[in-house]
């Protein structure tokens, strides 16, 4: 059963803990190892920095991590529901396999009833959880330059179709409309908080979203229309620079973006985009505040628009800004990662506050 986490400082105690009252209810992401565990778990305990956590598996595991081979945290669910074993075990046997709801059918399973119980235990759809496996090697597969018939193959896909509607639903973009000799290269950067999409060209960062967002492949394919030249593979010199800055944010070492950034949008937007980076680490605004410092106090509906149509997430912070209550709201990334990032943030506030 799904219910609203509490603080992360409060989750850490449980797991140092090791408190049952969690059990089945939070999971802990831990980025040093790129692994995800029960809170009861009997191995040694993480630094809270490198603690990331989440309502279900299925979360962790969209957000990057693999289960842990001592708690077992799918296994939980596996053992109550013995539909939910077969499955997870014939998943680790096929892992790249095409899985459909013809395959259940023919394993005498209801679909239905195998997708309410998949999204009961861990957050998601067996379907998608076999999918998420199977994309991120199709991704990397053609950033190395193969055709998308490697690439299909590779992610699992038994129809060239499929596997071009899979990769545009993340992307925005079917996968042969890369080009080889574009000026805007695409990467993926693995962060804690999820895999985000990077577009720089070579002296610029142009996107950066978590993979995941709703808006990225709206983002991506107005991207492509407006440049000339399309998309392709790769990782210019911003997308690296980028990639160590979130690096060093996440390890709760810095907070300061220095990549050059190309900001696509209105006077208007651009103003509040350069607004939010002028925005310490460890302190919010609220949109009404902003309209106000902007000289423009009847403008508040308008940034929260410019808000949300920020393409730069983490290094345009739009999760610095808050509603007029101080509650959080309106984070394309979701709001879990928005309350993560904010406690992030506050902690690189209190280690600067120590230090000086």
């Amino acid at each position: 059963m799904m219910f609203d986490l509490p603080d992360s400082k409060t989750l850490y105690a449980a797991l140092l803990a090791r408190d049952e009252a969690y059990e089945g209810r939070a999971y802990v992401g831990v980025s040093s190892t790129g692994i995800f565990c029960r809170l009861t778990c009997p191995a040694r305990k993480p630094k809270f920095e490198n603690c990331h956590f989440f309502a279900t598996p299925g979360a962790c595991i969209e957000a990057g991590f693999r289960a842990c081979k001592r708690c077992t945290p799918l296994a939980a669910a596996a053992r109550e529901d013995p539909m939910v074993q077969r499955l997870l075990t014939a998943l680790d046997k096929r892992p790249a396999y095409r899985w459909g709801e013809a395959d259940l059918v023919a394993m005498g399973l209801d679909p239905s009833t195998v997708r309410r119980s998949f999204r009961r235990h861990f957050g998601m759809t067996f379907l998608d959880m076999a999918r998420q496996r199977r994309l991120r090697e199709g991704f990397t597969t053609l950033k190395a330059g193969e055709p998308v018939i490697a690439a299909q193959i590779e992610a699992g896909f038994d129809s060239p179709s499929a596997f071009r509607a899979a990769f545009a639903r993340l992307t925005g973009l079917a996968p042969g409309s890369f080009r080889s000799d574009a000026l805007l290269l695409a990467d993926w950067i693995d962060t804690p908080l999820g895999a985000m999409i990077a577009v720089s060209c070579a002296h610029r960062l142009h996107l950066l979203e978590f993979a995941d967002r709703k808006a990225l492949p709206r983002e991506m394919a107005r991207l492509q229309a407006s440049q000339p030249g399309g998309i392709g593979f790769g990782r210019p010199a911003p997308t690296d620079q980028v990639a160590e800055e979130l690096r060093l944010y996440f390890s709760g070492k810095s907070a300061h973006f220095k990549t050059p950034l190309a900001l696509h949008g209105t006077a208007f937007q651009r103003a509040v985009w350069t607004y939010l980076q002028g925005i310490p680490a460890g302190e919010t605004r609220s949109y009404s505040q902003i309209a106000t410092d902007l000289g423009r106090p009847s403008a508040t509906r308008a940034v929260a628009r410019a808000n949300g149509a920020n393409q730069l997430a983490v290094v345009v912070p739009c999760h610095r800004v808050l509603s007029a209550d101080g509650s959080l709201t309106g984070y394309g990334g979701g709001l879990w990662r928005k309350q993560r990032l904010i406690e992030i943030e506050a902690q690189l506030a209190r280690s600067r506050g120590t230090a000086a």
